[in-house]
């Protein structure tokens, strides 16, 4: 029973390698399209490229760091200060 088991599957599984070969031969066999052939094609012209030229630089920031200048100093603290008669702020 097995070795039937066996044949068929090996029979049926050549199918689509089969099949694969030959899409593979008729995708070769075809000929090139011309791009001559009229506009009739799918979609959009390309439009053109835009020019490659730089940008003009943005203005830089001031750099910090070690090789710049310090960074600002952090501003002072606020605390709140509960009294007797509620809260108070310094």
């Amino acid at each position: 029973m097995t070795t039937w088991t066996f044949i068929w599957l090996m029979f049926l599984l050549k199918i689509p390698i089969v099949a694969l070969f030959l899409i593979v031969r008729w995708a070769i066999r075809q000929t090139p399209e011309s791009a001559n052939e009229g506009k009739g094609g799918i979609g959009p012209l390309p439009r053109p490229l835009p020019p490659h030229h730089p940008r003009a630089p943005l203005p830089r920031l001031p750099r910090r760091g070690p090789h710049g200048e310090p960074a600002p100093a952090s501003p002072a603290r606020v605390r709140a200060r509960v009294f007797a008669g509620g809260l108070s702020h310094r």
